[in-house]
């Protein structure tokens, strides 16, 4: 099951907003930064002590910056508590002054140092090699201390964030220690919820070291399942189907059937009144057979039928196996020529990258490669700063944009959410489908684009994690269906 993470803040900050926010509380007269690094290092001792059984060795990691200095002060106390510690140091050009008081404070006590190209074996290892101090690519030196770390067989704590990781984007610059606990000190970094950080940080623990009052409005918030009570109210006693919201889904070309019955039972599953699929008439077995709640209209060509069944709608959901033949070009013109609120995906988005444009009420959903095609990137470039692409998408399309992946984000100009749900049983034909349904129905029933993407987004996560309770691996999008059900009954 995934990590229950309500005990962190909800707030998200850059490496740069928590810096200054050090600074603030120092100019404040709360005291000087050495003192930041004791509660960090005491906070890092007490997280040792309370969630691990008592070890017999202790091998602590560390740099030359403030994450080594909050490393040094947490191998005091377990110095102090008789815990045996070894230190291997890694040298830097120029140590902070508050790791040279970090490191004076240690001289009083024994303990073995190891040469920086040494390694012994120890039952945890504290990472305090770099936190947010990482600049560009790693030296071979650090690299090979990291493959170290994630080739012994010791639990591993990384304070801050697990080495190699980048604070502001959740990408791994090379190899990045792969933890089995991170303890966040002070205010929580965006980058440790999405991209390479939702592997390598663990489980996640935050340490309130009094920053708190002096960090400003976030610009990048965390949202988990812990919304949906305040969202999904009971209905009215006398509602009917009509109140409910009418979607439309576009898609199902030749041999893709099974994307448009799955967005389409999505959509049904999470509360929409009434649901009506466009595909090829070759495809209405498929999407009936089990499920004849879905209205069915079968197209060849575009014609007023077609228009009138796209006008009867709230809301449409364009893309689910829509392929980019013509048939599938031509339904992407006829939605286009409408004003609705309308869901992009899949082929939608990759005949979007043809025939660019910006529009204020749809929402996007592409995954890294579609997000990519979009921009006329690759996909390396955009998890290289995800947070940084999901804005550029929002900029140049507009409207409300879910950036899929691992801690997927959902942006609108205004706000940026970051949504750490879901596991990788996502990963496998039709989930993407599921979750075009479902922003789909939620829009229908009256949630404005941006709440109603963050919410599905949620649904769909909280609803793979519960089906995973059998296994991710072999976990199919159809498996999702009746965790959508109960989680939009949450009340």
């Amino acid at each position: 099951m995934a990590q229950d993470l309500s005990h962190l803040p909800s707030g998200l900050y850059t490496s740069a907003t928590v810096k200054q926010a050090e600074q603030a509380w120092v100019d404040a007269g709360e005291g000087d930064l050495y003192q930041l690094v004791e509660r960090a290092g005491k906070a890092a001792f007490e997280l040792l002590k309370s969630s691990l059984k008592r070890p017999q060795k202790v091998l602590v990691v560390a740099g030359q910056g403030n994450n080594g200095a909050d490393a040094l002060v947490c191998m005091r106390h377990l110095l102090q508590a008789d815990i045996e510690c070894a230190l291997l140091l890694h040298p830097g050009t120029h140590p902070t002054a508050q790791w040279q008081q970090a490191w004076q404070q240690l001289q009083d006590f024994s303990f073995e140092r190891l040469a920086s190209d040494g390694w012994i074996e120890a039952d945890i290892i504290v990472d305090g090699l770099l936190g947010t101090g990482i600049r560009g690519q790693l030296s071979p030196e650090v690299a090979l201390l990291i493959d170290n770390i994630n080739l012994s067989d010791a639990k591993v704590l990384s304070l801050d964030l697990p080495s190699g990781i980048m604070a502001d984007t959740g990408a791994a610059s090379g190899s990045a220690v792969q933890a089995d606990m991170t303890l966040i000190m002070g205010a929580l970094k965006q980058g440790l919820l999405t991209g390479r950080a939702r592997h390598c940080a663990g489980e996640l623990h935050f340490a309130d070291i009094g920053l708190t009052p002096y960090l400003p409005a976030p610009e990048v918030q965390r949202v988990d399942g812990h919304m949906l009570a305040e969202i999904f109210k009971a209905r009215p006693r006398d509602s009917h189907k009509g109140l409910s919201g009418r979607v439309t889904i576009i898609g199902g070309d030749y041999g893709m059937a099974g994307a448009i019955r799955l967005a389409g039972e999505a959509c049904l599953r999470a509360g929409a009144g009434l649901v009506s699929v466009i595909s090829r008439p070759e495809h209405q077995l498929t999407v009936n057979n089990g499920r004849p709640e879905l209205m069915f209209r079968g197209c060849e060509l575009v014609d007023m039928e077609v228009y009138q069944r796209l006008g009867w709608a709230d809301v449409l959901v364009l893309g689910p196996g829509l392929g980019r033949h013509d048939w599938g070009y031509n339904l992407f013109k006829a939605v286009g020529l409408t004003e609705k609120r309308a869901v992009v995906d899949a082929d939608g988005l990759n005949i979007l990258s043809t025939e660019p444009r910006c529009h204020p009420n749809w929402v996007l959903t592409p995954h890294p490669g579609e997000a990519a095609t979009l921009l006329g990137c690759d996909s390396h470039a955009i998890e290289a700063d995800r947070f940084a692409a999901v804005r550029q998408l929002q900029r140049q399309y507009g409207g409300t944009v879910l950036l899929k992946g691992a801690g997927t984000l959902i942006c609108n100009g205004s706000q940026l959410y970051v949504a750490p749900v879901g596991n990788p049983g996502l990963a496998s034909g039709g989930c993407g489908d599921v979750l075009s349904g479902i922003i789909g129905a939620l829009m229908a029933q009256g949630l404005e684009n941006f709440l109603a993407t963050v919410a599905a987004v949620v649904v769909h996560g909280e609803a793979a994690d519960l089906a995973a309770r059998d296994g991710e691996r072999g976990m199919l999008a159809s498996d999702l269906m009746p965790w959508i059900r109960h989680l939009v009954n949450t009340q």
